[in-house]
């Protein structure tokens, strides 16, 4: 397994750059099923982890999906893996060795479908801990915004209008892309308000739609999206720290601040009820225990009271791909029509009315194409 490197802390940002072929080097503690399915795509010759793909702490499952691609994956390799230059060629062997310049630089753990599943066992052990501390938090957290959730206290205005009108929010989580195009003749009947939270706004704009609105902390969203007019709120801690103004401001885009404990996707579903929207479908958002600690989250509590609050109006269409799926294909559609056209051009042979019909056609036809060459 040898290649050009591709090196990046955030699996997220080395997946826009990684090509096929080439060694993926990250640094990622339980790798989710996200940064796995994008690792995946990008067929990678090999991937490099400093860190467990399996801490323990939760059964993960980004690394059952690298398996099942074919992705060769070695382990704990620790820190000094991440001192490989982007671009170097790098050598990796089936004992966990890895090489830069046939020099051994850290040997890990080579993982297998039996590695794995051992692993997996084991970290469903660690489940009652990760129980126990969402308990824990959740208390916390209701205790801390419950104002916000309940009474909408610290929401602040914004220039959208949302009153009476669907609204679609999109968040990069499982299956949005196949959920979104489930979704088009949705979107194509009732034109909803279209939200992208951070790296939503993105998947949005690939299939050819407009974001109104980005919501998020602005880590994983491209200039593009933020300059494509969308209005901008910048998701900021409790204490009004907001680690994506200057990025924006940078930009020069105008934007809102939002100061909430919460998700960015919760922040979204909450800005939306408070402004009367009549329907809010969302694609993508996360909601169970394993999403939440994939994404490094220590508690639900925003979901929960969230889902209490706007539930009356929210539709989560996350996996409505998986429900329905259209039996008729495009090719068979194509293969109707043409069907169609066939039995028409039988049938008018067979009469008298119909051959004359098909003499006038083709001498206005050849009469059309003589005007052509006259023109050339």
């Amino acid at each position: 397994m040898k290649g050009s490197a591709r090196v990046d802390r955030r699996t997220k940002n080395l997946t826009h750059r990684l090509n096929e072929g080439e060694v993926a080097v990250i640094s990622h503690t339980d790798l989710d099923r996200v940064a796995a399915e994008n690792l995946r795509d990008a067929k990678p010759s090999v991937v490099l982890n400093a860190e467990k793909s399996i801490s323990g702490r939760y059964p993960n499952l980004g690394p059952i999906i690298l398996m099942e691609a074919g992705v060769p994956l070695i382990d704990d390799l620790g820190p000094e893996i991440m001192d490989i230059s982007e671009g170097q060629i790098v050598e990796a062997r089936k004992n966990g060795e890895v090489l830069v310049d046939g020099v051994v630089i850290s040997q890990g753990i080579f993982e297998t479908e039996e590695t794995v599943k051992q692993d997996m066992i084991d970290a469903r052990s660690g489940m009652e801990t990760q129980l126990r501390a969402f308990a824990t938090n959740t208390l916390e957290y209701m205790n801390q915004e419950q104002g916000l959730i309940l009474d909408g206290v610290g929401i602040p205005k914004i220039r959208t209008k949302m009153k009476g009108r669907h609204v679609l929010i999109v968040v990069r989580g499982y299956d949005y892309v196949d959920d979104l195009h489930t979704l088009r003749p949705y979107i194509r009947e009732n034109r909803p308000i279209m939200i992208g939270v951070d790296g939503g706004a993105d998947a949005l704009i690939e299939l050819g739609y407009k974001p109104d609105m980005i919501v998020g902390d602005m880590d994983s969203v491209s200039d593009k999206a933020l300059k494509s007019g969308a209005e901008i709120i910048v998701h900021a801690y409790r204490d009004g720290r907001a680690p994506g103004k200057k990025r924006v401001e940078d930009l020069g885009v105008e934007h809102t601040i939002f100061p909430a404990t919460g998700t960015s996707e919760d922040v979204a579903m909450l800005l939306c009820d408070a402004n009367d929207a009549e329907l809010i479908v969302a694609v993508g958002t996360h909601s169970t225990i394993i999403e939440f600690l994939d994404k490094g989250r220590a508690g639900m509590a925003s979901t929960f009271l969230t889902r209490l609050v706007v539930g009356g109006k929210l539709i989560d269409a996350k996996g409505v791909s998986r429900l329905y799926k259209s039996k008729i294909s495009n090719g068979l559609v194509i293969l109707l029509i043409v069907a169609g056209f066939v039995a028409l051009f039988a049938a008018m042979t067979a009469s008298a009315s119909g051959q004359t019909f098909l003499s006038v056609l083709g001498a206005r036809l050849g009469d059309l194409a003589n005007w052509f060459r006259n023109l050339f």
